[in-house]
């Protein structure tokens, strides 16, 4: 796969993560910086880092079967694997300024 390919890729991706959103915020889960890493190897294998919220968000495992159901479903991926981490922890501080916006933090 060459880099272009690579790019595309990972842009469909990211617009996929932008239609995901958590269910106690009125906002993406991209914009809300829950996203830590997006990367798709020569495999069309799409190699995600999330976080969440809180460790012990009631929605954590809805959340996380989306992403996996919706970035499955991506043109260009065949498989995803989905690594879940609290670190670093979430905070406000990695919303993106159209959620800090969107939240009235701006």
């Amino acid at each position: 796969m060459d880099a272009n390919e690579q790019l595309e890729i990972e842009t469909r991706i990211m617009g996929v993560l932008k239609s995901i959103f958590d269910p106690e915020i009125p906002v993406n889960i991209y914009d809300l910086g829950l996203i830590y890493s997006i990367s798709v190897d020569d495999d069309h294998i799409a190699h995600i880092t999330m976080t969440l919220t809180a460790p012990n968000c009631p929605m954590a495992e809805q959340l996380i079967e989306e992403v996996k159901y919706k970035v499955g479903g991506t043109k260009g991926v065949k498989d995803i694997d989905l690594k879940l981490t609290f670190s670093p922890r979430w905070d406000k501080s990695m919303l993106s300024d159209e959620a800090k916006l969107e939240l009235g933090f701006l």
